[in-house]
């Protein structure tokens, strides 16, 4: 098998692996979509539910210092 052979199936099957993958991250998208749907259903904000997500994938330094600088502006706005 020449080299140009082996390189063409390496690729190929990366391409196959990459697709594979794209097609599991959309059944996960589809199954957290089911989630905020459920959650809704019962009564919960998914909105508020997305944020508090968002908020605990965060370091807590980097959350204080969100918090902080929101305070700082919604002061600064009369916001608060």
């Amino acid at each position: 098998m020449s080299s140009e052979n082996v390189a063409a199936d390496q690729l190929r099957l990366l391409i196959e692996r990459v697709e594979r993958l794209d097609e599991e991250k959309k059944g996960i998208g589809d199954d957290i979509k089911d989630v905020y749907l459920e959650a809704k259903a019962t009564g919960y904000d998914p909105t508020i539910m997305r944020q508090i997500v968002r908020l605990r994938k965060m370091q807590p330094h980097d959350r204080q210092e969100m918090e902080a600088i929101l305070q700082t502006y919604l002061a600064a706005l009369g916001m608060e």
